[in-house]
Parts: C-alpha cells; structure tokens; sequence
C-alpha cells in the first residue's frame, strides 16, 4: 500500500497535480499491458469495419482514445476499483467517489501524434457550456517508461495558468479534433517517470503531449474520478457514475456492476 503525504496533498490542491513513481504492483502492471493490447485490436476492427482511419480524436496507428469499455473486460475491474485507486481517490476528490471515465490512451511508434493544451473539464464544457462541475481527478497510469522523445505529458500548474478555479472555453484544430484551450507561450513541465506511476492532476490544469518519436507505443490507462455525479443538461450521467467510495470506504458492488453490464436476467424480467 502507499502512501500520500501531506505535501503531495498539497501540491494537488494548489497547483492541480502530484506524482506517484512507480506504485503500480508488477502483476497489476502486466495485466494492464496484456488488457491495452486487447483493445487496441479490438479498436482498429471496429475502424476497419467502418472503413475510417479517423473516428474523433483517435487516428489509426498514430493516435487512440478508447474510452468507458471496462465492463467488457472480466479483470480491468480489479484496477480502477483497487485499494491503491481508493487511496488516490480519496486524496484527490474526498471521501466520496465515483468512476466518471476510463480510457486507454496510446502513442504509436514513430508516428503516434502530438496531443494539444486543454483542460479534461474544457471536453465536458465543450458538449455543455453551461456546466458548473468541479474538478474530477485524472490519473494517468503510465504502462511505460515516459518521456519527451515517446510523448510524455507537460504539465502546466494552476499558478502559471491561473486555471484553479475555471475552466476555459475551448476551440477545435481542424484536421486532429482537439479541443485548445491554451495558446500561449509557457511549454509546460515535462513528466518523466517510470513505468508504473500515476500522475493526478486535476480536471482544471492544462496539460498537453508531444509526439512519440521512438520505435515503441508510449500507452497510458487513464480512469477518472469525480467527488459526485456530473450530470448532462438532460440530467443523465455525463459519463459513468459508478459508485466508489463513501466516506472514506471502498462500495464498489462489482456482481451489480456486472448485472449492469448485461442487464437483467430472463427471470427478472417482467
């Protein structure tokens, strides 16, 4: 089990990040590489029988987001729902906490794009601009070694961009679909760290990635938690709202997430 210091607290309630090296467990490492391969195979069939090489932000072998298909694995659950993911949680969004999104983010070899300055939150304004949500937590799980030649994250704290307590209005760059929010001239921090860790940062703080240059995919797993449910205008989830902790303890009802996924069985039904 780890631990989150007081500074590391801190740190992400001020500036909108902390840093985790390597406090992801080897095993639970393993099946999140074995878990990404799945779904990268998986994404590029459903590409291939749509005969698209582009479907929003995702571009075939350069670029994918693959997003809230945990349920369709039978062990991505064991991850997201961790006590390791509990202790984040809690230290980022509080005692009460729900998966509000999941998804696998990958760099392909020597082509894998760059990624453009945005807020998480300026997606969820972008599809409702009157949104009010506080900001959830990203943690951006490294499945591999990161750095600046393979597209690692920069960072841009609240200090800097003066972002702490509003999310910016967005424009979308034609030809990649990104959402910008940031057009100035600090490069960010660079984040280098090892495979295994989980970088937090708020919903709120610019972010950004460069290209991936090197022979290898550069993939990230990246849930999300929110400290209560957001809500589109029509009043249904905006994403997920899976019930995580309360107060501090792990609820996560793993046999009715299940029953979730496939729905009532025959004798159920009325």
């Amino acid at each position: 089990m780890i631990t989150i210091t007081q500074a590391q607290r801190n740190l992400y309630k001020n500036e909108g990040y902390m840093i985790l090296p390597a406090v992801i467990p080897p095993a639970m490492l393993e099946m999140l590489r074995e878990e990404c391969s799945y779904y990268l195979g998986y994404y590029d069939s459903i590409m291939d029988a749509k005969g698209v090489q582009t479907e929003g932000i995702s571009h075939r072998g350069k670029r994918y987001f693959i997003n809230n298909r945990y349920r369709l694995s039978n062990r991505l659950w064991q991850f997201i729902f961790s006590d390791l993911m509990a202790i984040v949680a809690e230290a980022t969004v509080g005692p009460d906490a729900q998966l509000f999104h999941e998804q696998w983010v990958v760099k392909g070899a020597e082509q894998g794009m760059k990624f453009s300055w945005h807020q998480d939150s300026g997606y969820v304004k972008w599809y409702d601009p009157a949104t009010n949500h506080k900001p959830y937590v990203t943690c951006w799980c490294t499945l591999d070694a990161v750095n600046e030649e393979n597209g690692t994250v920069y960072i841009l704290p609240h200090s800097r961009a003066g972002t702490k307590d509003k999310i910016i209005d967005h424009h979308k760059e034609e030809g990649t679909n990104d959402l910008i929010g940031y057009t100035g001239p600090d490069p960010g921090d660079p984040l280098i760290v090892p495979a295994g860790s989980i970088v937090a940062f708020d919903s709120y703080m610019f972010h950004r990635s460069g290209p991936n240059r090197t022979d290898r995919m550069r993939r990230i797993y990246l849930p999300q938690y929110s400290g209560a449910p957001i809500h589109r205008p029509d009043g249904k989830p905006w994403a997920m709202a899976t019930p995580f902790l309360q107060g501090g303890k792990n609820i996560y009802d793993h046999a009715g997430d299940t029953a979730e996924k496939f729905g009532p069985f025959p004798a159920d039904k009325k």
